[in-house]
């Protein structure tokens, strides 16, 4: 949490739990569905395996959501490129030109 810019308690609490899963994806942390699911069910002060059927599905259809929403986010970042691959992939017509 600390890499992704979130230090303590206070602040995952008042960013919540999508927000503050999207900072972890963005900030290199692997997708993980587990994971997103014991921060909501700890930010709503329960037990981690405490969601089931149709809340789980909807859980589950929302981490699917932020997970796509992110790759997309990072996919349109070719500042993450090394500038030889970057002009490589420009030439190819992979990654839009800038300026």
């Amino acid at each position: 949490m600390q890499r992704a810019g979130i230090p303590d308690a206070e602040t995952l609490r008042a960013l919540g739990a999508d927000a503050a899963y999207r900072k972890q994806l963005d900030h290199g942390e692997k997708p993980h569905f587990i994971w997103y699911y014991v921060l909501v069910m700890a930010l709503q002060g329960r037990p981690w395996n405490d969601c089931k059927g149709a809340e789980k599905t909807a859980l589950r259809a929302r981490f699917d959501q932020i997970v796509a929403e992110a790759k997309a986010a990072r996919l349109n970042r070719t500042d993450l490129l090394h500038p030889d691959l970057e002009t490589a992939l420009d030439m190819l017509g992979v990654v839009p030109k800038r300026g």
